[in-house]
């Protein structure tokens, strides 16, 4: 019998054009680098040794193959993505502040990665994985909604680890009202959930970070984890709840720095095969500051993918 894999992430793929300085003529230069959320934290586990495998839609076009040869190179399997013909790989536009903070444009009206169809999942792919990992923008339109929706009850009946990560982005949502009720919609399915603050506030109407990890937890998972910047990170379970300082960087670009972290994170347990509620307090300490170490390192450099470090430069960063 095969070995099992052990992450399978399903979402977007997809082209961000960062800025990347200015012409002789004063025009914005922009850089095309592969990334979307599930593909980013697939790359840190595949560096890590893990066996990923991607799913998800892009287009028959210079973009799709080029963000399929990118996942090949880092080692994550994609026999699981469909190339359409029909509708072009989606883009996202991303301007970034002097913080390195981010703003987003997106073309995706409708982009490749909303299309993926029910009848397109790959069952046996899904049934067989240790993790499933999933992000909330394959739920902004259907048919994608539905296919995640499908695939995560799937992954969960054959006893996968669910892990969730909701990511807010206001222009690919109808309105602020859809965004938080589909958000929430499938809390319920989920073991483990990773959340930045500004969106843990969003989708709970809490007063602090305690209070809205409170909530989530009360709506099924049995590990929150709200990113704080380069505060760290709050991680909670029901019995306890503690910030874990981040490392003191500084950030280039902030694209995929979640993403990164929480794919630290899921190395983390993966390396430690146990089920969740049965890890203590220092093990889940272990896999924040591990994530952190992964993120600290990913913002010094541009882009998603192309910024994940190696597992060798993550020890040495930690070691410093």
């Amino acid at each position: 019998m095969e070995e099992k894999v052990d992450i399978v992430a399903l979402g977007e793929l997809l082209i961000d054009f960062t800025e990347a300085g200015h012409s002789q003529d004063g025009r914005k230069l922009f850089e095309q680098n592969p990334g979307g959320a599930p593909a980013n934290l697939l790359t840190v586990a595949s560096h890590f040794g893990y066996r990923t495998s991607f799913i998800g839609k892009v287009g028959n076009d210079m973009h799709g193959k080029f963000l399929k040869k990118t996942l090949q190179k880092e080692g994550i399997n994609t026999d699981a993505i469909v190339e359409d013909p029909g509708y072009f790989t989606t883009l996202a536009f991303v301007e970034i502040g002097e913080s390195g903070e981010r703003n987003f444009s997106f073309a995706r009206k409708p982009g490749a990665d909303t299309q993926l169809k029910k009848e397109e999942l790959d069952q046996t792919l899904i049934s067989g994985c240790r993790i499933f990992h999933f992000g909330s923008l394959s739920l902004t339109d259907e048919p994608a909604e539905s296919t995640t929706i499908e695939a995560v009850k799937m992954a969960k009946a054959a006893g996968a680890l669910i892990s969730y990560d909701p990511n807010y982005r206001p222009s690919l949502w109808k309105s602020k009202e859809d965004a938080v009720k589909k958000m929430r919609s499938v809390i319920e399915l989920v073991d483990v959930m990773k959340v930045s603050d500004e969106e843990s506030i969003l989708l709970t109407e809490a007063e602090s970070y305690e209070q809205a990890a409170d909530q989530l937890l009360a709506m099924g998972p049995k590990l929150v984890a709200i990113t704080l910047g380069e505060q760290g990170v709050l991680m909670a379970t029901k019995s306890r709840k503690e910030i874990i300082k981040a490392f003191q960087i500084h950030a280039v670009d902030t694209t995929g720095a979640g993403d990164s972290f929480w794919g630290g994170v899921l190395c983390s347990i993966l390396s430690m095969n146990k089920n969740v509620e049965k890890m203590k307090w220092e093990e889940i300490k272990k896999c924040a500051v591990l994530g952190n170490a992964v993120a600290g390192l990913c913002v010094q450099k541009r882009g998603g993918i192309p910024a994940i470090p190696t597992k060798e430069a993550v020890f040495e960063f930690m070691q410093k």
